[in-house]
């Protein structure tokens, strides 16, 4: 008999929307290894605003379960904490309509974890955890919950769940570490760390004949830097902003291109206005389908990645890390972790300081301008994604994962 697997997956996204498609990339993986795939998420889609409940759709394969929950990182901190505690109430119950062997949920937020944690203790089904943030660490980290009595009551919740989780799967080493300075006794069901996803036969067979750069931003740049992603508090995109004010100074054809949407966009925009960058050198465009990123960066030279000064995101496993890596292009980032890490071992791009010095961008603008390391990386880049990253990898890890798992 097939395996039954349910997917618990807040914000799934298919390649023609916005988002990461990680659970999408496994999820199809999974149907093609043989395993039956059911999948519940929430959506922003007006079309699914309607009389139902819940909305039932089968494409490519998957048979997704949709309750419409209007979200994004535009809304305020409450109103987002409100729209995860409803998607909570609602799949859970829908949890215990549909028959699964084995759960997989994956955060964020934390909150996900409840509803298989439910049927775990009331049906006995088994679940998978998959730590894609580490909740609520990072968000306490950030600032964004202040309140002592709320962060304990998070740090038990996460003790709770991975308690009960038959396997932790985190999205780096660093994460796994995290995890473990707080529960070295879950070392076993941690030990398989699943990178997010370098999804290269998307980028090998992507559309490359849409994007001219010049059409779209009136010049043609020496060299292009293509950040694709939200613009949120985490991401500190005003770092952009800063690097883009220094290397104007020094090579005004070096730009730098944001596609992306979020609550921060606002902000980035005026102060690259405010800084006499904005249309110069840096670019700031409306995000786009993930089956569109391909041609992007095939128009560029450079992916890139960033996150404000916080030490606790350093573990993260940023889609664009992954995207840039499968483009076959180096990727710049702002940060240490694990990613710093790889960039400096494996020779795939450029890690920049937090502090922007006249001296770091003279540096990293001369670094531009050598052709050969260019070359050496971008080869360099697109080994390491199909080594270590692809979807193929991903998907036996997994596959053995389930296969520790007593269903």
């Amino acid at each position: 008999m097939r395996l039954r697997l349910i997917y618990l997956h807040q914000y799934f996204t298919f390649p023609n929307e916005t988002g990461g498609t990680r659970s999408y990339d496994l999820a199809r993986s999974f149907v093609n290894k043989g395993i039956n795939i059911c999948i519940i998420s929430a959506t922003s889609d007006p079309k699914y605003d309607n009389d139902k409940r819940w909305n039932v759709i089968e494409r490519d394969g998957l048979v997704v379960h949709y309750i419409y929950l209007p979200y994004g990182n535009h809304l305020s901190y409450f109103k987002r904490i409100s729209v995860f505690f409803q998607f909570l109430w609602y799949s859970t119950f829908r949890l215990f309509k549909e028959n699964a062997d084995v759960i997989l949920a994956t955060s964020t937020p934390l909150t996900i974890g409840i509803p298989p944690l439910i049927k775990k203790i009331i049906k006995g089904t088994p679940y998978i955890f998959e730590v894609r943030d580490v909740w609520p660490e990072a968000v306490i980290a950030i600032g964004a919950i202040k309140n002592k009595i709320i962060q304990r009551g998070l740090y038990f919740l996460e003790k709770i769940i991975y308690k009960h989780a038959s396997y932790i799967v985190p999205l780096s080493t660093d994460m796994r570490q995290s995890i473990m300075t707080r529960y070295p006794q879950y070392s076993k069901k941690t030990e398989i760390v699943i990178e997010n996803i370098a999804e290269i036969q998307r980028f090998e067979s992507g559309s490359v004949d849409k994007i001219v750069l010049k059409e779209i931003i009136g010049i043609e740049p020496r060299f292009s830097i293509l950040y694709a992603g939200t613009f949120g508090k985490v991401n500190g995109i005003d770092y952009v902003v800063k690097l883009a004010k220094r290397t104007i100074q020094i090579d005004p054809n070096l730009v730098y291109i944001l596609l992306g949407s979020g609550g921060e966009k606002e902000t980035v925009v005026k102060l690259a206005e405010k800084e006499g960058v904005l249309n110069k050198n840096v670019f700031i465009l409306n995000s786009v389908a993930k089956q569109e990123l391909p041609s992007w960066y095939s128009r560029v030279d450079m992916g890139s990645s960033f996150v404000t000064n916080i030490p606790e995101l350093w573990a993260n496993s940023a889609n664009k890390f992954f995207d840039t890596l499968a483009s076959g292009r180096p990727i710049l980032i702002n940060h240490e972790g694990w990613q710093a890490k790889v960039i400096r071992d494996k020779n795939i791009g450029y890690v920049l300081p937090i502090e922007i010095t006249f001296d770091f961008a003279k540096e990293f603008v001369d670094y531009t301008y050598d052709s050969e390391l260019y070359k050496v990386q971008s080869n360099n880049a697109l080994k390491e994604a199909k080594e270590k990253y692809s979807l193929a990898v991903a998907t036996e890890k997994y596959l053995t994962v389930l296969s520790k798992i007593d269903v």
